[in-house]
């Protein structure tokens, strides 16, 4: 994970991989994500609601063909990943 530095108080971080292509980190006490690394396309997503500072605005939506829940807000949504990423590129409409 280059770049990317994490800090935790007395430890407290766990990890989870379901699949090789990700490992997912949470607290070990109150379970809430911090980040997934994906070894294989050499990412890392961080929860942005972790970081307090940061005045985040979505861009897009991604694995929205596994949503549960439908979000109407004029954002691109792809099925899966964008091709750049290492997904199909495929679009889901609103």
């Amino acid at each position: 994970m280059r770049g990317l530095a994490a800090q935790t108080n007395k430890g407290g971080v766990a990890s989870f991989a379901k699949t090789p292509g990700s490992e997912r980190k949470f607290c070990s006490k109150c379970g809430g994500h911090l980040m997934t690394n994906h070894p294989g396309m050499a990412m890392v997503d961080v929860y942005a609601a972790i970081i307090p500072s940061l005045a985040f605005k979505a861009a897009v939506h991604v694995h929205y063909g596994e949503t549960g829940l439908p979000v109407r807000d004029g954002l691109p949504k792809f099925r899966d990943v964008p091709r750049e990423a290492g997904g199909s590129g495929d679009m889901i409409a609103e």
